[in-house]
């Protein structure tokens, strides 16, 4: 086939409807959707919309904005993961977890907040059109357990303060575990009730939901069922609605007990491109490049840490309903989602565990249903504001607190004690250090997990046994790290015991080999024809074997089972002139008489 029309078959795939599907999954399944489809996601929606607004407010506390850029973070979200996103039931939007890494960031500048939603979309969008997913897997269990943990508190405490009405409060963990006890005699007795009462009613309606029974019994049981598991969903929703009617008939009388939102801009954020440049507190003006080496690692750690959130969410949620989910695809759709939500103010966001549970739960059949929660939101923006002032900070707080103490999972560390103890090291090295700087902890965490698996690399289990000569079976691979450790273990045991003896190397479980470790191997097989001794190789995979007769190595000898080296190493199999000892080369012309003058010829060598 010539050039040319090589050229026009590559680009007639390309173009071809079925990319475009992979590219678009909605044109998988709006084809057919089905009416009764449209019932459960507009009940979806709702539902979520209505747990969405009150966590939007609340989380843009966490990241240091004013209360309405939560709400310009969470609309954009639905209306491109229809599009793009590959899940039913997941939700992009602000989370607990991304407004603590934005605040750690951008410190509460609100420019700069959704300059970094820009970048980090950048990041994310080009790592799934590289197929670059595969690289959150080295970001291990318990350094996301030790981040998640650590967050949790760090949120949860922070949010002391304003159930407690204190001011002046510094952001820094340490200094404000300090100074909120330090200020407790300064506590508004007016935020402490309301926000011990919210606390109290969301732990309580938590609960009621939780311990609901089935859905069998009269039809009257089933109903209050349903209406306790309503009230309990959107418990968030009510309770900050019941807590600004207290705090709006309080203050229409004069008593101004509660430390309440105050102005908020209202109306539907201007659509522009994010700003590129920022103006300091002096009035200098701040280049983008000054900005971006501001965000020093947290603009590798948060596009990393949004992906990883968002794919376990989409995997964890397509098990449990029986579905795929493709991650590059996943990928794509948050990195748009940020992109075009940076033209909106948005801060950067993430798939939300909480919010994507009571989608499922609700029984969404789409990802349409993220279109209605995102009108809800636009609709909250438009005609809501002016009631968002009174909504008072201490039932944002409880909100917060409730939302983030699930994520406290201390029986997790009973199980890496009992399974594996040095999972314990990186757990705990991310969650000491995400208490000074959450991107810290992250980056500390990943790297004692690295050292920790470049060390099995370089010291792989070697079991050791005798049966009048020594066979040592390696556990896992061999490479270049592992080669000084080998070595070691085969001088001291064998070569450097008195008599020297010989070695069948049992590599089952070796299915890759380097050129580092084939000079070693040279180097061992002229150490052991200098003592009169044999090394002898077994079970050798196919891959590793073509390596081995490339390299031409003086005096390799190999069998296909430990017992048959173990032949070649005892009685007359040790002396030269007897060659007939039991061997194969696994290769594909066994059968053939090449192959049976290829493996005389191997048992020459």
């Amino acid at each position: 086939m010539d050039r040319p029309l090589l050229r026009r078959v590559s680009a007639r795939g390309c173009c071809s409807y079925s990319t475009l599907k992979a590219w678009m999954p909605i044109l998988s399944w709006l084809p057919r959707y089905k009416l009764r489809w449209l019932q459960m996601d507009l009940l979806a929606g709702l539902t979520v919309g209505l747990t969405t607004v009150p966590q939007a407010l609340a989380y843009a506390e966490v990241a240091g904005l004013p209360v309405q850029y939560g709400l310009y973070s969470a609309f954009m979200g639905g209306f491109i993961y229809t599009l793009l996103g590959t899940s039913k039931d997941v939700t992009l939007g602000p989370t607990a977890i991304m407004s603590l890494l934005c605040f750690s960031v951008v410190g509460g500048q609100p420019h700069r907040a959704v300059l970094l939603s820009l970048l980090c979309g950048l990041i994310q969008a080009l790592m799934a059109l590289l197929r670059l997913g595969f690289l959150l897997d080295f970001i291990s269990f318990p350094v996301i357990k030790g981040f998640t943990c650590a967050a949790a508190v760090t949120i949860g405490f922070g949010q002391v303060k304003n159930i407690l009405g204190l001011r002046g409060i510094p952001h820094q963990f340490f200094l404000e575990v300090y100074y909120t006890f330090y200020k407790i005699p300064e506590a508004r007795i007016g935020d402490v009730v309301l926000g011990l009462l919210c606390l109290g009613l969301l732990v309580m309606l938590m609960f009621m939901k939780t311990s609901l029974g089935s859905d069998d019994g009269p039809p009257s049981s089933r109903f209050a069922r349903k209406l306790v598991w309503a009230v309990a969903t959107m418990r968030n929703a009510l309770v900050v609605v019941a807590a600004s009617f207290i705090a709006f008939s309080w203050d229409a009388y004069g008593y101004h007990v509660f430390t309440i939102t105050g102005e908020i801009s209202q109306g539907l954020p201007p659509f522009r491109p994010p700003p590129t440049s920022d103006t300091a507190a002096n009035g200098t003006v701040v280049s983008f490049g000054e900005i971006v080496e501001g965000f020093g690692g947290g603009l590798a750690v948060i596009p990393f840490m949004g992906l990883l959130e968002s794919i376990a969410i989409a995997k964890a949620f397509a098990s449990q309903n029986d579905y795929r989910i493709n991650a590059n695809q996943e990928l794509l759709a948050i990195g748009v989602t940020n992109i075009m939500g940076s033209f909106v103010s948005a801060y950067p966001v993430t798939g939300s565990f909480g919010r994507t549970a009571v989608n499922s739960q609700t029984g969404v059949c789409s990802p349409a249903g993220g279109i209605i929660t995102s009108v809800i939101v636009l609709l909250s923006l438009a005609f809501l504001m002016p009631a968002f002032y009174y909504i008072p900070k201490a039932s944002l707080a409880a909100v917060i607190i409730c939302a983030v103490a699930p994520m406290v999972d201390y029986r997790v560390v009973a199980n890496m004690w009992k399974i594996r103890k040095l999972d314990l090291l990186p757990f705990a090295v991310t969650f000491l250090m995400s208490f000074w700087q959450v991107q810290y902890g992250i980056m500390g965490g990943v790297a004692v997990s690295g050292v920790l698996l470049l060390y099995n690399m370089a010291r792989p289990q070697i079991k050791v046994s005798d049966h009048g000569v020594l066979v040592m079976e390696l556990s896992s691979g061999l490479s270049f790290p592992a080669t000084e450790y080998l070595s070691h273990i085969i001088h001291t045991q064998a070569l450097q015991a008195s008599p020297p003896r010989s070695v069948v190397l049992d590599c089952h479980h070796v299915s890759i080999i380097d050129y580092t470790v084939i000079s070693e191997l040279r180097d061992l097989l002229r150490q052991f024809e200098l003592r009169d001794v044999r090394l002898v190789f077994c079970r050798l995979q196919p891959s590793v074997l073509e390596v081995l007769l490339a390299a031409d190595l003086e005096g390799l000898r190999y069998a296909d089972s430990v017992e048959a080296a173990l032949r070649m190493v005892s009685g007359n199999c040790l002396d030269d002139r007897h060659r007939n000892c039991p061997i194969t080369d696994w290769r594909e012309d066994d059968d053939d008489d090449d192959g049976q003058k290829q493996r005389s010829n191997n048992t020459d060598r």
